[in-house]
């Protein structure tokens, strides 16, 4: 990445979803922990594969790097493909820091996954994609033609919004980036704004706790061109979901351009307001598919070059047949392997291919769904905690988690009335009844089968 600034954005992502539920518990933080001590930190430079950050005093830096040190070493780690250490400075050590913002010359060219790469000729199209390309093609293009000669591709009547839709890793934000990068390139006075729901939703609880919402209108609803990024993740949270109800209508009734992603079709979001709903059914959508054979083996070859890496055709045709459904990792194990011949010395031959991409199956395994890991899930989305559900009170919203776990225990580990009874202290005759009671609720009770499937589709995703 050409910005420490844009890596660094890339870092605060990571650690933004380690504080969903869907996260392995042993690598979860808190929302809080996220806002109090990482949010704050401020990219200063990179060299050295060391990346300094600022804090502004010590009680700052010292808990970040003991709390979250590890984390934040992590995500450097993932975004950027190679070891990195974390130092944190506080701001004014180093009379130099205002000029600092990029990354000094290393000995490998890493910077082609700056957002500035993300472009429709880097985009690699294939049958798995080509609607959703030339959809998000059009949408750029359209700001290239006059009024009249544009009225047959008039976003406001077909593209807007733009909706593409896929599976994590399949090349969405590519897209999505590839708008940006050419209306910005041609219109540099366009007001563009590229945020992610996640970003959304923390910028939505940073205005609101520092009465800022006035800014944060200013901010959204002025947009010529606004792109959201994983809109389902405001699904569920009615306050986020009112902001962005009323930024898409402003927005949509002044004529101005709206293009997201989601990981699911829209219309199969649980949780997203219908009123919502309906407005994302006003454009065109469209879904990016895991790519074929041919185009997995042009997107290695591609990243390859961009990385100024040669590989044998038997090694591509090896990544190409090994990784199938995810264009990110295939990228990602060309950058590690690329790493590799820098840090080693070796040529990239087929048993370096083989260990990287042993590694990226392992890293991309789920997690194994404990007992423990269900109580937690099941609490988080009840707003409980998993000593609540084990203890003997009798709240209703305790009461109905802890019979949603049985449930759970049930249907997911395949566990016995009698190891479900011990797992949650409970006398085991009484699983059954609690099992079928929420049997017979989930056939009538439309919003709690969407809760309960959601909660068993995180546990089956990670």
């Amino acid at each position: 990445m050409d910005s420490f600034n844009d890596v660094f954005e890339e870092v605060l992502k990571y650690c933004f979803r380690l504080t969903g539920s869907d996260v392995n518990p042993s690598e979860r933080i808190s929302e809080s922990g996220y806002r109090m001590w990482i949010m704050p930190l401020k990219p200063y430079k990179f060299e050295n594969n060391t990346a300094y950050l600022l804090a502004k005093n010590e009680f700052l830096k010292t808990t970040a790097l003991n709390t979250f040190g590890k984390t934040l070493t992590k995500a450097f780690e993932e975004v950027m493909g190679f070891p990195v250490t974390v130092e944190i400075m506080i701001s004014g050590e180093d009379e130099n820091e205002e000029k600092a913002s990029t990354f000094t010359e290393q000995p490998a060219d890493f910077s082609e996954d700056a957002k500035d790469s993300y472009t429709f000729e880097n985009f690699v199209k294939g049958s798995s994609n080509d609607l959703a390309y030339a959809f998000c093609k059009a949408v750029a293009e359209k700001y290239d033609k006059d009024k009249h000669s544009a009225e047959d591709i008039d976003p406001n009547k077909i593209f807007n919004p733009l909706i593409i839709y896929g599976d994590s890793g399949l090349g969405k934000t590519h897209l999505m980036m590839a708008i940006k990068h050419e209306v910005s390139k041609k219109h540099p006075d366009m007001r563009i704004i590229y945020t992610t729901g996640e970003s959304f939703i923390n910028e939505l609880v940073r205005a609101l706790e520092f009465k800022e919402t006035v800014d944060f209108h200013e901010k959204y609803r002025n947009a010529d061109l606004l792109l959201v990024d994983d809109i389902q993740i405001i699904a569920g949270k009615e306050r986020m979901q009112d902001e962005f109800f009323h930024t898409f209508n402003d927005l949509y009734n002044s004529h101005k351009q709206i293009v997201l992603t989601s990981d699911v079709l829209p219309s199969n979001i649980t949780k997203l307001q219908e009123r919502i709903a309906t407005r994302l059914s006003l454009g065109v959508q469209a879904d990016v598919q895991p790519p074929d054979f041919e185009t997995r083996m042009a997107i290695i070859n591609r990243k390859a070059e961009l990385l100024g890496l040669k590989l044998s055709d038997n090694v591509v045709r090896l990544i190409a047949e090994k990784l199938k459904t995810n264009i990110r990792q295939l990228e990602g194990t060309v950058k590690k392997i690329k790493a590799l011949t820098v840090y080693t010395n070796e040529s990239p031959s087929v048993s370096m291919a083989q260990r990287v991409i042993k590694e990226v199956i392992i890293s991309n395994q789920p997690s194994e769904i404990t007992v423990d890991r269900i109580i937690a899930e099941v609490a988080n989305a009840f707003d409980v905690t998993p000593e609540d559900i084990k203890s003997n009170h009798r709240h209703s919203n305790i009461s109905l988690a802890r019979k949603i776990t049985i449930y759970v225990l049930k249907e997911v580990k395949g566990m016995t009335y009698t190891q479900i009874g011990d797992a949650l202290n409970k006398n085991h005759s009484t699983m059954t009844i609690h099992h079928r009671d929420v049997s017979n609720m989930l056939k009538n009770n439309k919003e709690m089968k969407e809760t309960v499937d959601d909660i068993i589709k995180n546990l089956k995703d990670k």
